[in-house]
């Protein structure tokens, strides 16, 4: 990019009124400013102990791993909320949620079974993040109290609860994906197409 400064002086020549006019190349009008895209900065990490560097690094990687999945989670139950309200009948809407429910457990059941505990249970804030909702709730809410009790109850046999909310202010592993999300974001190195992976 090749600017051309104008000056522009009054009568008397008082410098305290000189004003400078940025010429750009490929434009034909003279402006006092350049605009600039907006870019966010972040103070570089600094650690306390190397434990909490490994600990910071873990949970990134496995916040950045996840995070696809709740995005994808977040649009598909957006998409679910407005066709429900159009159909009227409530044994259709049933029927309509657990083909919804099968087409995701095929789409995804084999990566979801490959995660750990810890992505999981990440996973299961993200969704929280993303939609505002804990996975128990939106169970409750789209199928029954029942079947939301027993995937809890499942959950806890891993040692994860579909109950957790997202609290970045008050949990510590919580403000690290925030963190680590918002970075991401600023850098743009954060992947929402599980394609990229």
């Amino acid at each position: 990019m090749l600017f051309n400064l104008t000056l522009s002086y009054s009568q008397e020549k008082n410098y305290k009124d000189l004003e400078v006019l940025i010429m750009i190349e490929g434009d034909s009008i003279a402006t006092k400013a350049i605009n600039l895209s907006e870019i966010t900065m972040y103070p570089a990490l600094t650690f306390d102990t190397m434990e909490d560097k490994v600990r910071y690094y873990t949970i990134k990687r496995k916040t950045l791993k996840v995070y696809p999945y709740a995005v994808l989670a977040s649009k598909r139950l957006e998409e679910l909320n407005k066709r429900l309200p159009l159909i009227k009948n409530r044994s259709k809407k049933k029927k309509y949620t657990k083909i919804v429910e099968r087409f995701i457990e095929k789409e995804f059941s084999v990566e979801l079974k490959k995660l750990t505990r810890t992505e999981g249970q990440i996973l299961i804030k993200l969704v929280y993040r993303e939609t505002g909702e804990t996975v128990y709730k939106l169970i409750k809410k789209l199928r029954n109290g029942f079947r939301a009790f027993s995937y809890n109850s499942l959950a806890k046999l891993f040692d994860i609860s579909i109950k957790k909310e997202y609290n970045p202010e008050n949990i510590p592993e919580d403000a690290i994906i925030e963190d680590v999300l918002k970075r991401a974001y600023a850098d743009k190195s954060i992947k929402l197409s599980l394609k990229d992976k």
